[in-house]
Formats: structure tokens, C-alpha cells, sequence
């Protein structure tokens, strides 16, 4: 594969920079090029911090349902794009294996959803729930299976499956393959890949011209598309719009690739209900004997490339105890980390960034790579000057936090979780302290809430993490006094 690292043959700019290699720069990289735009993509090849190369990639919205998603009209924002991008997905895959060799992309057939006795009502029940209900609201096909059928499945008794569903239409691929694929296609596309960084994006009075590199070159362009993902925040700061944009931070999560003791893998993702501030617990055929186990979820004010040990024993842990045993006996062939963007708000940063050429795709949260194929026609269309499908306002980069909930609200759904995270880590507590430690829990996180921001209350993780980094606590406050200031 040849790369350009020096600007067009003619020495002339671009129409389009886009600061991030993973899923969501690729593909808009690579619409905007089938379109006849010189585009330049920057990032390092191996990708370290990306979220979408240590994914899961799991193509679909419904499974991550949760009450708290569906309680704000934010959130069944966030679901009705999900939907849409589903639908998409299957000829995005076709175009992109159209005449390549390998591996097909997608690794699993449909994902099953899995409610076991780990977990409480409040959470596990509920979601599990939610999904079913939203499946029939959308007439989404699902079907219900007994325990008892789940071939793949052998949990330890104590963490059986009580309950169990089958969703046909959600699928997951093998994500580096997918970034393979992405990065060949747009090169053959007319696609310049730059391997380095932008340090910063050089402006104008209010119109961007492009970026600076860490080699000291400037890459003239257009328009500037902020795809880094958590990363994207260091850019932002080099603008003087960036403090009227949520702030960003890292959602750092580790899985793993477990090569199987027997040699086998489900055909299908097996998963649980979202849970404890996370994903749910996921098992994700990769082939040749090789499943992906994912995922962890905790908020770091820096994006991080090394895993917790904690954090991995805890993954492994619920793997072979809640979803097979025998994978206790399996090689470890890899661990990942990946940094999912979150918004200081939660929810997405889409659209035109507050600034003439500046285009903001990123704080996707766990949702990035399910939505690129939508995100990168719709960015396409808008880049190009035309009208686009999708209604992205509620997200616009530029913003006062989004409230999507109260502050009692959010309390409620953290101190759930924090409890959710004792009984996911097996502990054993006399029946009566559950009550006592959750009514001394409520109000005391309702005091931190105050003492937080008098205004201003952070979605129930990051209020979560803020108890115990200081530093996170003042990146939170200094945002909210921005927010004041900006009005």
C-alpha cells in the first residue's frame, strides 16, 4: 500500500483534513473520496488510544438499550439513529469486500441476549426488559429461547442464564478487519494517509486552513474534520471555540482475545443487559477457535494504553464464570485497551464545530462504530453543502451541557450501578445492609452533586469517577464555570 505523507502531486491543499484513522475518519475518508474530494487522513498506523481498535464491534443498537436511555428524548434520539445506521450495514460491508480477498468481515451471526442471576432487578431485570420491549415496539424480529438451549453457554451454576433471547439482525465484525478493509478502500480511493499527528488546527479570524503537524507542516485544507476520538480534546483546545464544546474525557476500557480451550466458539455475540457503568459482559466469535471478550468501562480524564490489572482480572473473571467455564483453561492471545470519547454530558459531539470549515465527529461514547456508515454520509452531504438525512441539531458540537435528566434522577441511576458492581463482584453482605448502605449512599451523593456544581449535574459515570479524582473534579468545574461565562 503506497501513502502519501507530503500533500497532493501538485502541491496544492485539500478539501478535506480529518484528524483520526479509526472507523469514523476512514469512513468518511473514504465516502468523501468516492465523491471526487481530495482527503487527507492523520493518525498513527497502529492507532494507540482508539477506541474502535480494541472494540467488540458489535452492529447493533438494541443490545445496548437501557431505561436510562430510553427515559430522555436524547436518548431515543441516540436509539432511532442506531436503527438506521443497522440497516445500512449490510451493503457498507458489501461495498467494502467487493473484489478483496481474506476473511469476511463479519464474524457473528446475530447476538443473543443473556439475563443470569449476576446482577440486580434494578438494572439487569429492567434492561433486559427495556430491549425486549423495544424490540417489539419497533417490530424488530427476536425470538425467545430457553436456557437450556444455549449450546455455546455453560456458566458456573451460581451465574446460570435465567432468561434468554435471540436477535437475528444484530451481527458483529471483527473490528481490526474492518479497519483493514476501511484504510485499503480509501486509499484506492485517491486517499492520502498521513502518519502523524495534528498538534493543533491552524485558523483564521473564525475560518479554519487546515492543521499543524507534530512535524512542524502545515496540511492547508477546506474543511477540518475532528474525528481523534478522545484525543479530538487537545485540538479543540487549540481554538477559540473549543471551551464553548463539552469537554472531553476517556471512557478507557480492556478486553481481551481468548483463544479457546476446545477449540470452539457460539455463532452468535452472547451477551448481557448493560450494566454496572458498562457495556454488559460480551462473547464475540472471532474465528479460528478465537472469541473477544470485552468490556470494561471507567472514566480517566487522560486516554490510557496500558490495562489495570484489576480491570483485566475482573474481565476475565466474569467471562468463564457467567458465560463458559472451560474458558478458564483457554490462552490469553491478547489483551486490548481502547478509549471511548465521552462528552461531559454523555452524549455525542456531531456537526459543524462553531467555526467556518470546522467539523466536530466524535464523543460517541460506546456508539461510533455501530453509527460510521450513517455518521459518514451524513458528514459527506453536509461537507459537500447539501441537505442532509439525519436531524443531528440536539447534538451540535456547541452547546451548554445537555440535562437530559434531573439531578435526583441521576443520583438514582448511580448509586443502582454502584450497588450493581458489589453484587457483579461477588460480594457478601448480611440481607439488611443493602438497604442501610443505599440509604446512606443517596444522600451523600446528592451532597457531592452539590458540592459539584450548584447548576450543573455530570451523567451518573462521571459523577461516579469524580468522587475519587481530583483532577477530573476540576475539569468539571472549570467547564461549568465556561458554560456560565458563555451563558
Amino acid at each position: 500500500m503506497s501513502t502519501n505523507t507530503h500533500g497532493n502531486a501538485d502541491g496544492t491543499g485539500y478539501d478535506v483534513v480529518i484528524a483520526g484513522n479509526g472507523v469514523l475518519g476512514l469512513s468518511l475518508a473514504w465516502v468523501l473520496a468516492r465523491r471526487g474530494q481530495r482527503v487527507a487522513v492523520l493518525g498513527l498506523p497502529h492507532r494507540p488510544w482508539a477506541g474502535s481498535a480494541a472494540a467488540g464491534a458489535m452492529l447493533g443498537c438494541f443490545g445496548e438499550v437501557t431505561t436510562s436511555l430510553l427515559a430522555t428524548e436524547h436518548g431515543r434520539a441516540k436509539l432511532e439513529l442506531g436503527i438506521k445506521a443497522t440497516g445500512m450495514w449490510p451493503e457498507w460491508l458489501a461495498e467494502l469486500e467487493e473484489g478483496t480477498e481474506g476473511a469476511p468481515v463479519k464474524t457473528a451471526e446475530g447476538t443473543t441476549v443473556v439475563l443470569n442471576t449476576i446482577g440486580t432487578a434494578e438494572i439487569d431485570d429492567a434492561n433486559y426488559q427495556a430491549i425486549r420491549a423495544e424490540l417489539v415496539r419497533y417490530e424488530e424480529p427476536f425470538e425467545d429461547l430457553e436456557p437450556t438451549d444455549l449450546d455455546w453457554v455453560d456458566a458456573e451454576p451460581i451465574s446460570r442464564p435465567l432468561r434468554a433471547f435471540h436477535i437475528p439482525g444484530e451481527h458483529a465484525v471483527d473490528a481490526a478487519a474492518l479497519l483493514e478493509r476501511l484504510e485499503s478502500a480509501a486509499v484506492r480511493a485517491g486517499v492520502t494517509l498521513v502518519p502523524e499527528f495534528a498538534t493543533r488546527v491552524a485558523h483564521r479570524g473564525e475560518r479554519v486552513t487546515g492543521v499543524v503537524l507534530e512535524s512542524g507542516r502545515t496540511l492547508a485544507a477546506d474543511h477540518v474534520t475532528l474525528a481523534a476520538g478522545a484525543r479530538t480534546q487537545e485540538l479543540l483546545d487549540s481554538l477559540p471555540v473549543g471551551p464553548r464544546i463539552p469537554r472531553l474525557v476517556s471512557g478507557y476500557g480492556v478486553s481481551s482475545l481468548i483463544r479457546t480451550a476446545d477449540g470452539t466458539t457460539p455463532d452468535s455475540v452472547v451477551r448481557t443487559p448493560n450494566r454496572s457503568f458498562a457495556c454488559g459482559l460480551h462473547v464475540v466469535p472471532r474465528g479460528d477457535g478465537h472469541v473477544y471478550v470485552g468490556a470494561t468501562n471507567v472514566i480517566s480524564v487522560e486516554p490510557r494504553d496500558t490495562a489495570e490489572m484489576r480491570d483485566l482480572v475482573f474481565l476475565l473473571q466474569c467471562a468463564h464464570r457467567q458465560v463458559r467455564r472451560n474458558l478458564w483453561n483457554s490462552d490469553v492471545a491478547k489483551v486490548q485497551v481502547g478509549n471511548r470519547p465521552v462528552s461531559m454530558d454523555a452524549f455525542p459531539l456531531l456537526g459543524e464545530g462553531g467555526m467556518q470549515g470546522l467539523w466536530v465527529m466524535t464523543g460517541t461514547y460506546r456508539d461510533g462504530l455501530h453509527l460510521s456508515p450513517l455518521l459518514a454520509h451524513d458528514f459527506a452531504a453536509r461537507i459537500l453543502g447539501e441537505e442532509p438525512q439525519n436531524d443531528l441539531a440536539r447534538f451540535a458540537p456547541v452547546r451548554r451541557p445537555i440535562q437530559a435528566s434531573t439531578r435526583e434522577e441521576i443520583v438514582d441511576v448511580l448509586v443502582d450501578h454502584q450497588m450493581g458492581i458489589g453484587y457483579e463482584q461477588d460480594w457478601t453482605i448480611p440481607v439488611e445492609w443493602h438497604q442501610w448502605i443505599e440509604q446512606d449512599l443517596r444522600p451523600a451523593t446528592l451532597a457531592w452533586a452539590d458540592e459539584l456544581d450548584p447548576e450543573f449535574t455530570p451523567p451518573a459515570e462521571l459523577l461516579f469517577a469524580s468522587r475519587f479524582d481530583p483532577e477530573l473534579v476540576s475539569l468539571l468545574r472549570k467547564y461549568y464555570a465556561t458554560c456560565r461565562e458563555h451563558g
